[in-house]
């Protein structure tokens, strides 16, 4: 099977990120499929665009065996919400070039956001003398995250044109997958598609490369934590993730000299931040800014707790946030600040950590000093966690179930 997946954030070789497609992708061609890639050619993590890149309107690469399509995206991306919705708009141009001159596959997939993947999406699988299906992948409801978090106004004409964008993909597309069970409930109560066209195949932990492993290695003493308790926050610093809440805990934690809080990524508001924290004096805070893919376990390995928060917003109810299965996969309590599906699966399901209501810096820094007084807590929510991934959440196992959904949907065209 010929599988094309158009990702604008599809991750590059030895970058930080969210890399499910990269080891879905890995993971089919071992399985002897054939797998393409339409993406940016912009680093998001970073907001940069690396050298080898530039330049380039839609050019075929191969990186670490897999053929990529790197296409333009303008470098206003990280410089305002304006500047990322032109980028958005030059991606889909630029990639629904690169749609129209690959190879005819057997199956598309296109994956949200950004919504505008749909488009060349659509491209490539039906402007051809022989259409093929072509999959919508909801990874997070667009527009609503951005009409929710402040990024877009409800009535503004773009949000209006992207909602419409948004009925339309689920109504054309063959197929649409969801990561959370939440998102296809919302999709049915809007009446965008009925429960039977849509599939769940979520996130999940990548077992090959998150593992166990001491607490005392190299990232740790690179940091100079010493035998301080460390809440790690690993991910994207932007609007949406409401990273003050943290810098609140940790000012209310000042007494303890034992205590520190790391963050561990990039994003529009990490200068914002950095800035707050060193005019507040928190000396137990430290921005580690991001890290390379495979050095991720290392680095939550150093942690004593891994922390999950996003903005008190309804719409994050419908959320998995990635960092959570890394951080049950290496063997890491959870303190999580987002409410909903996310709380169910960590809390009442895995039995993997604690949750504070999100934007409550008071009760996070109470849980904090409980977590640091109770070993056997930790230990005890840290194991649970790895049993539950190894159980139901391998992204092994989902990239097997995406296969078995995606052969019928290809055979039947």
């Amino acid at each position: 099977m010929k599988i094309l997946v158009v990702h604008q954030y599809f991750l590059m070789p030895g970058r930080a990120g969210g890399s499910r497609f990269n080891e879905f992708a890995r993971l089919w061609r071992e399985a002897g499929h054939e797998v393409e890639v339409i993406a940016g050619n912009l680093d998001y993590t970073s907001g940069e665009i690396p050298e080898e890149y530039r330049h380039l309107w839609a050019r075929r690469c191969e990186e670490d065996g897999q053929a990529v399509w790197r296409c333009h995206v303008p470098s206003s991306y990280s410089k305002s919400y304006a500047g990322r919705a032109w980028a958005f708009l030059g991606f889909t141009l630029s990639a629904s070039t690169a749609a129209l001159r690959c190879a005819r596959p057997d199956v598309v997939i296109a994956t949200s956001p950004p919504l505008v993947a749909v488009v060349p999406g659509w491209i490539a699988a039906k402007v051809r003398l022989r259409p093929v299906p072509w999959v919508f992948e909801i990874r997070d409801l667009w527009p609503e995250s951005a009409v929710t978090t402040g990024v877009l106004s409800a009535r503004s004409p773009l949000t209006k044109a992207l909602y419409a964008l948004e009925r339309w993909a689920a109504k054309a597309a063959d197929r649409i997958n969801v990561l959370t069970p939440a998102f296809q409930d919302d999709l049915v109560a809007r009446g965008l598609a009925p429960r039977d066209k849509i599939w769940f195949v979520p996130n999940g932990a990548d077992l090959d490369l998150f593992s166990p492993g001491p607490r005392d290695n190299a990232f740790r003493r690179e940091q100079g934590w010493g035998d301080k308790f460390v809440v790690m926050y690993t991910g994207a610093h932007g609007r949406a993730n409401a990273l003050g809440q943290l810098l609140d805990a940790a000012e209310l934690l000042r007494d303890r000299d034992d205590i520190h809080f790391a963050f561990v990524g990039d994003g529009p508001e990490r200068k914002r931040l950095e800035e707050d924290a060193q005019a507040r004096g928190l000396t137990n805070v430290t921005f580690c800014g991001p890290q390379p893919k495979a050095r991720m376990p290392e680095v939550i390995r150093a942690c004593d707790v891994g922390a999950a928060v996003l903005q008190r917003n309804p719409t994050f109810k419908t959320v998995y946030p990635n960092k959570v299965f890394d951080y049950m996969a290496c063997e890491r309590p959870v303190l999580l600040a987002i409410d909903g599906v996310a709380r169910t699966l960590v809390c009442d399901e895995a039995k993997a950590g604690v949750f504070v209501e999100p934007e409550n810096s008071l009760e996070i820094s109470l849980i904090v000093r409980q977590f640091a007084a109770e070993p056997e807590r930790r230990r005890v929510s840290a194991v649970s966690g790895r049993d539950w991934v190894l159980r139901t959440a391998s992204r092994r196992a989902f990239a097997a179930v995406y296969l078995d959904r995606l052969r019928p949907l290809a055979l039947a065209h």
